[in-house]
């Protein structure tokens, strides 16, 4: 039955001058790192659909977005005069319809309007209320229901994925679960007749821990609510329907391509089946995210990555004369050093759409922080995503210090004077001294290392702000054995970090200011690691995460143990082979601050550019391991949270020296495949 959307889904400077934050007595502020995220500058383009052997002109390319936060996942709604699309403009991510601009100067006019009275002119579709991941939306052919991925509803159990498929009445807001509950679904598209959907789906077997592709089947549903769930084709996902009977779907084969293929569905007594299933583009080169349309009979879009390319392109494929078919570039000739993702084709067939980072002076400007919306009362803590990673605040809230890997800044938390670099190597993770001011810790030397590996904790002193030369450096530790992690006890006195000098990763405890010659205590010890520690305000505990519950296995969870080595136990861990990582304490030490794939993935992750674990979320958790809460909902990579009593308002911070780097992500790091033997009739415009 249905249910109201309500009950069912369940920029300017932050202050005048860098002066210090106020204290919070609820939650303050907790800033982390999306990698990549804040380089993506999405917005959706389009380019004519129409097969040629002749480079389309870049002056066909109109640009369907606004330029405001990020903007992806696009898809035409059923006149082809609007697009669907997923943002996450005011904090969190929604899904907006808007017209499609008719001419390049229509588009050039509206992205020339400020972001500011552009944001005010597009409203989301769907509450805001849960906060919830929005992805991959589609119309019903008549325009009345949206179909789409959410991850409002918790799953059961954890690492289980939250995100299901939904249909919501756009006239009433009525919304219905189309995915059973225990189970999730991916990537859902929509019949032309808009009678069925067909999604990618794990089944009741869940999520098993793959960071690459997804051991997902495609299973055909009613639109309507979700009934005769059918599974239709075995190893497959992103599917999009040619017509009624024909699917496209990509596929990673056991030589490590991905492939597109077609599958002639039927439909029967008993629910729906493939009746034949046939591979379109040979090994030698990736093809995936396939999108075909009724309006484009035999044609079928496809993202590739061919041999020799760092960059994923949009290229046609005609199907459809037997066994001859010819691909056409679409954005290479336009942009051929940028990445194109996740194209759809336009109901009338005229025209192809993708996104792609916008680039230089098309839209907002970097921000420090971008103000992300958490759950429950916003006057709990704020919640921001910072352009850096493992960031930490200093105690009077003033400033941030955060690396770039490399390198290491620190910047004013109002986003004032610009961010100062004071290290020029590879250093990770940090933390501020309690009681001396302007000294941070960190670790110098090269990240996810084997225990061998120099990486020595330093303390840097960071002097006048305004002379370089006043910046000093201290080696804590000798030895360089994988020395990494510190963190400083709130009495100033003692630094506790990770070591593997003894062949294992444990933690030891040092003096703050002399380091190893004023002493060294080893505080765990075992064949295991123990990693990425955090000292409590209070003094009372050290967190850390672990995998001594099963050594080896690549999981992780978190522990506590007493600065004595007493009262260790275990706070909270995912499952299985979760990984549960980073942890912070909160101000008042009552709870932690972590990443974890507690909640799994939400995407395909081949349809993002490049995240180590494509399922890494931010959560709280009490320190007596209840009350876990999850506070972001994206498809990304987000960790190495911190936490500080001051509270900063919760509006985005621009930098007053911009960000170098726009446009700078990777590609997924798994499509690097080396095939010398692509064949050499796959050149474009040719048949094979």
């Amino acid at each position: 039955m249905a249910t109201p959307l309500l009950a069912a889904l369940l920029a300017a400077a932050l202050l005048a001058s860098p002066a210090a934050p106020a204290a919070s007595a609820s939650g303050g502020t907790i800033v982390f790192t999306t990698l990549g995220r804040s380089r993506y500058e999405f917005d959706i383009f389009s380019l004519p659909l129409a097969p040629s052997p002749h480079n389309p002109a870049a002056a066909a390319e109109l640009r369907l977005t606004d330029g405001v936060s990020v903007n992806y996942n696009g898809n035409f709604a059923p006149a082809s005069d609007s697009i669907l699309f997923v943002s996450e403009r005011n904090g969190s991510l929604n899904l907006y319809l808007s017209p499609v601009p008719s001419s390049r100067r229509e588009a050039l006019e509206s992205a020339s309007s400020s972001s500011s009275s552009a944001a005010a002119t597009i409203s989301p579709l769907l509450p805001w209320e849960p906060i919830a991941l929005k992805d991959r939306p589609s119309l019903t052919p008549d325009g009345s229901r949206l179909v789409y991925v959410s991850t409002a509803v918790p799953a059961a159990e954890p690492r289980s994925s939250w995100a299901a498929v939904y249909s919501t009445e756009l006239s009433t807001g009525r919304t219905r679960r189309l995915t059973p509950l225990g189970v999730a679904d991916f990537s859902p598209a929509v019949s032309p007749s808009g009678e069925w959907t067909a999604a990618a789906s794990p089944g009741a077997a869940g999520w098993s821990g793959e960071v690459e592709d997804l051991r997902t089947d495609i299973y055909v549903f009613r639109t309507a609510d979700g009934s005769r769930r059918s599974l239709a084709i075995r190893d497959g996902g992103w599917p999009s329907w040619a017509d009624e009977t024909t699917v496209f779907f990509h596929r990673r084969d056991s030589d490590g391509w991905y492939g597109v293929y077609r599958a002639e569905i039927s439909v029967t007594g008993d629910g729906v089946e493939a009746a034949s299933v046939e591979r379109i583009t040979p090994p030698g080169f990736h093809a995936f995210t396939p999108a075909a349309s009724p309006g484009a009979p035999g044609l079928v879009a496809v993202a590739t990555r061919r041999a020799g390319s760092d960059y994923r392109h949009i290229e046609v494929i005609d199907v459809s004369s037997d066994g001859k078919n010819a691909y056409f570039e679409v954005t290479r000739p336009v942009a051929p050093r940028v990445h194109h993702f996740n194209p759809f084709i336009s109901p009338d067939g005229a025209r192809v759409g993708y996104h792609r980072c916008r680039g230089r002076g098309n839209g907002d400007s970097p921000l420090l922080l971008e103000n992300i919306k958490s759950p429950g009362s916003p006057d709990t803590f704020s919640l921001f995503r910072i352009d850096g990673s493992f960031p930490s605040f200093s105690h009077d809230g003033k400033k941030i210090a955060f690396v770039g890997l490399p390198g290491m800044y620190v910047v004013n938390s109002d986003g004032s004077g610009g961010r100062r670099k004071i290290f020029s190597g590879n250093a990770f993770s940090t933390s501020w001294d309690w009681k001396r001011k302007g000294v941070v810790y960190t670790s110098i030397g090269p990240d996810f290392a084997s225990e061998t590996t120099e990486v020595d904790v330093v303390a840097i002193s960071l002097g006048d702000d305004d002379d370089e030369s006043t910046i000093s450096m201290k080696k804590l530790t000798v030895g360089g054995e994988n020395n990494a992690f510190p963190s400083p006890s709130p009495d100033g006195k003692w630094v506790v970090f990770r070591s593997g000098r003894s062949g294992n990763k444990n933690l030891y405890i040092i003096d703050a200011e002399d380091g190893e010659a004023g002493g060294i205590r080893r505080l765990t010890e075992g064949p295991w690691s123990d990693t990425m520690c955090n000292w409590s305000p209070d003094g009372e505990w050290i967190a850390f995460a672990s995998d001594r519950h099963a050594p080896g296995s690549g999981s992780f969870a978190i522990y506590m143990v007493h600065p004595n080595g007493t009262g260790l136990r275990r706070v909270v861990h995912s499952g299985g082979s979760g990984r549960t990582n980073h942890p912070w304490f909160s101000p008042d030490s009552k709870s932690l601050v972590f990443t974890s794939d507690y909640a799994a993935v939400s995407a395909e992750p081949v349809s993002n550019p490049h995240h180590y674990q494509p399922y890494g979320e931010i959560f709280t958790v009490d320190i007596d391991g209840s009350n876990i809460r999850r506070l972001t909902h994206n498809s990304f990579e987000d960790g190495t949270p911190s936490w500080t009593p001051y509270f900063l308002e919760p509006r985005d911070v621009g930098e007053t020296l911009q960000a170098s780097g726009r446009c700078a992500f990777q590609d997924c790091h798994w499509l690097n495949i080396q095939d010398a033997a692509q064949p050499e009739e796959l050149n474009y415009g040719k048949s094979c």
